[in-house]
């Protein structure tokens, strides 16, 4: 058996899980080991990271009202612990130590969307779970509950999708890529990825300034958010760059969607004042699109953008409003 397996089955946190979803629940778990004495973390640090603990024990410390570091709970082997901070976005709000040489098995914190995003039923059963024993440790558990269904549902869209536009945000394209690079051992899959500017939003930008900015590239957002299908990713990179990642689409099925996304933003209007008391202008917005597909062009996610973002700039190029791809 797996060794991580074999370590977690008993563990709270995956109670109930077959085999299938513990093996899958493994592949993101690290294994760290630390001396006696180690900081984990220390309160006010970034919360990247939820921990297991496998083997010895860790204890977590917080501050009183004096300013004295009190021990708030030690966490024991199968227990876990800084899953507040990643589910929360938040700092960390105590400081952990070993107490002995101990054994910890962690997971990241956009692992830990990645598993609820892709194996749903696995971050939903790891939801309850956490539900089940931190009410055990809480007096106040009904409060404690309903704070969790709802960052269950919120925190996760927090951690992976961009504020401004809705879509998700560069790290989670990059990771779903990577992801369906990496379930295809044999040969590259058949996938695709679209590159996207907003024409000429600099300019739109500069003479109606960041709010009016803010509002193309949220009304952009939202289109481009109802276009997609059902298992691809629409995400927004930074300013006025998007990137498309469809996982199951050949050269066909890209340009068409290209196509598509194309017209979209083409249809979209606003209406933005120039400066206060000035007659509202009409503003058309258009899109460049590059197109690239595996295996024709790239064997890797990163080659595949690379691809697709030559295409785009060639759409530039070219006049701008249009769909170019790699493989024409």
């Amino acid at each position: 058996m797996n060794p991580i397996v074999k370590a977690i089955t008993d563990t709270p946190l995956f109670a109930g899980m077959s085999g299938l979803e513990l093996n899958a629940v493994s592949a993101f778990l690290e294994p760290r080991r630390y001396p006696k004495g180690s900081v984990i973390f220390r309160r006010g640090d970034p919360g990247t990271e939820m921990y297991i603990v496998r083997t010895g024990s860790v204890s977590s410390l917080a501050l009183d009202r004096d300013g004295n570091e009190r021990e708030l709970y030690v966490f024991s082997p199968g227990r876990f612990f800084g899953e507040m901070s990643i589910i929360e976005n938040e700092p960390r709000s105590a400081t952990c130590v070993t107490l002995d040489d101990t054994e910890l098995l962690v997971l990241e914190g956009l692992d830990f969307y990645r598993l609820v995003w892709e194996y749903p039923m696995i971050g939903s059963r790891m939801l309850s779970s956490m539900a089940r024993v931190m009410a055990g440790w809480l007096d106040e558990a009904s409060g404690f509950l309903h704070d969790l269904v709802r960052w269950g549902e919120t925190a996760r869209k927090r951690a992976v999708t961009d504020e401004l536009s809705g879509l998700f945000n560069r790290r989670f394209i990059e990771e779903a890529s990577r992801s369906r690079f990496a379930r295809s051992s044999s040969e590259p899959p058949r996938c695709s990825a679209l590159m996207l500017d907003l024409d000429r939003f600099h300019a739109l930008n500069e003479r109606y300034g960041t709010l009016a900015g803010d509002s193309i590239i949220s009304t952009a957002g939202a289109a481009y958010g109802r276009l997609i299908r059902d298992g691809d990713v629409a995400a927004r990179l930074s300013g006025d760059e998007f990137a498309f990642f469809m996982p199951d689409a050949g050269p066909a099925e890209a340009l068409a969607a290209a196509e598509r996304i194309r017209v979209e933003t083409e249809s979209l209007y606003l209406e933005f004042r120039a400066g206060p008391g000035a007659t509202p202008n009409r503003v058309k917005l258009s899109a460049s699109i590059g197109v690239a597909t595996s295996p024709l062009d790239a064997t890797d996610p990163v080659a595949l953008f690379a691809a697709a973002d030559r295409a785009l700039f060639k759409a530039k190029e070219t006049g701008r409003n249009r769909v170019v791809s790699s493989f024409s």
